[in-house]
């Protein structure tokens, strides 16, 4: 089965409006977005692990509980976080505002925001916003929806597939914000995703956990996690392929795709952190299981020395070794076999868990690449596993000294 790459982002699939404004939130940019299904749809979302949720968090998670959702309200600017009983309040209106736009049950709107912690919600913009987005939701509106929920990031983060499941086409499109406070378990991040397929909930909410644990929550930027993070698909039915449920070979089918929309995502949000100059792959393999690989892949990408080292293009490889030995897990050190590649080549530092006489010269030329991948062989099983980041340079500390300003 081929996933084809497709144009376009959460407007791509069947029945699938959005809009993205300038309401005013921000001073200038885009900042208020809104997400639209022609017909009511599955859903199902996975949220922050952080104890302190946003109210848009708490709203969504209300929402959710039935499965059900039609529409997204989304913003950037305003985090609506630590708000108190105003910020539920105003999470709520905004449910309120689009279900009385677009004739619905406010129930079935899902409602996020993103941008400054503890500032309550400007509701007159707010309110300007909704009905602008409602008033101009349109199949080609994706794409400034996507740049709508921007906040730091520096390009808009969508994209779309199309695979044939049961002699149906069906399309799954996405789009993300993530660019700083990017951590495991749920990234800061908001994603948002949709399908046309005909899929059971239970399914559907499977594959969004599943498609998580191998995309979202194996990357990292800072080792920060936010009040707002939440990740939400809707499944429209409107590619009108017979009714996908668990174990079967069409949810493989459509889980392949699924999970590589999130994965794709995933990079693009990686690659763009805050003050990044380099995109970082960590591969573990050979270890002892699959549990282990994950452990020391995020233990690699989150790590500040091993971002620092890439940053200064110095092959530091026993910064990465420390890295997998903090990171839990039971191996040999004296097994392991540290590589780094690029365009510029591939080369092996480390040996048995001993430096190597490399040539400096050439691993600086591997690491002055924008991409760079590290590969870590522990040589004690069949477990792998594979996790993105980026680099700490000396813009991180300028942009996070004053994001309020």
């Amino acid at each position: 089965m081929d996933v084809i790459f497709n144009e376009g982002g959460v407007t791509a699939p069947k029945g699938f409006l959005a809009a993205g404004v300038h309401c005013g939130i921000k001073k200038h940019k885009k900042d208020l977005a809104v997400i639209y299904s022609e017909v009511l749809a599955t859903a199902a979302g996975v949220f922050t692990t952080n104890k302190v949720k946003a109210a848009p968090v708490r709203i969504t998670m209300e929402n959710l509980s039935d499965g059900k959702a039609q529409a997204i309200v989304v913003n950037s600017g305003n985090a609506n976080a630590c708000t108190g009983e105003r910020g539920l309040k105003d999470a709520r209106k905004m449910a309120e505002l689009v279900a009385q736009k677009l004739g619905l049950n406010p129930h079935d709107v899902v409602v996020a925001s993103t941008g400054v912690i503890g500032v309550s919600m400007p509701m007159d913009k707010v309110r300007q916003g909704i009905e602008q987005c409602c008033k101009s939701i349109s199949v080609y509106g994706g794409a400034d929806a996507a740049t709508a929920i921007m906040t730091t990031d520096t390009f808009k983060k969508e994209m779309a597939v199309k695979l044939e499941i049961g002699g149906k086409t069906v399309t799954i499109g996405g789009m993300t914000k993530g660019s700083g406070m990017i951590h495991p378990n749920m990234a800061t991040m908001l994603c948002f995703i949709t399908t046309d397929a005909n899929i059971e909930a239970k399914a559907l909410k499977k594959a969004l956990k599943d498609a998580t644990a191998k995309s979202f929550n194996m990357i990292s930027v800072d080792g920060d996690t936010s009040t707002n993070d939440m990740a939400v698909v809707l499944a429209n039915g409107l590619a009108e392929n017979q009714l996908i449920t668990c174990g079967t070979e069409d949810y493989e089918l459509f889980y392949k795709g699924f999970e590589t929309v999130c994965i794709e995502l995933a990079k693009m949000m990686a690659r763009d952190g805050e003050g990044a100059t380099k995109f970082i792959e960590v591969q573990v393999k050979n270890a002892p299981d699959e549990i282990s690989a994950v452990k020391a892949a995020r233990a690699v990408t989150r790590s500040n020395l091993v971002k620092t080292a890439i940053f200064g293009e110095d092959a530091n490889w026993g910064r990465i070794i420390c890295a997998v030995g903090y990171s839990g897990i039971d191996f040999n050190p004296d097994l392991v076999d540290i590589y780094i590649s690029s365009r510029a080549g591939e080369m092996i530092l480390a040996e048995n868990g001993m430096g190597l006489n490399f040539s400096e010269d050439k691993a600086k030329a591997i690491l002055s690449e924008k991409d760079i991948k590290v590969i870590v062989d522990l040589k004690q099983g069949d477990g792998c596993a594979t996790a993105w980041g980026c680099d700490l340079s000396y813009d991180y500390v300028k942009i996070n000294g004053s994001y309020r300003t």
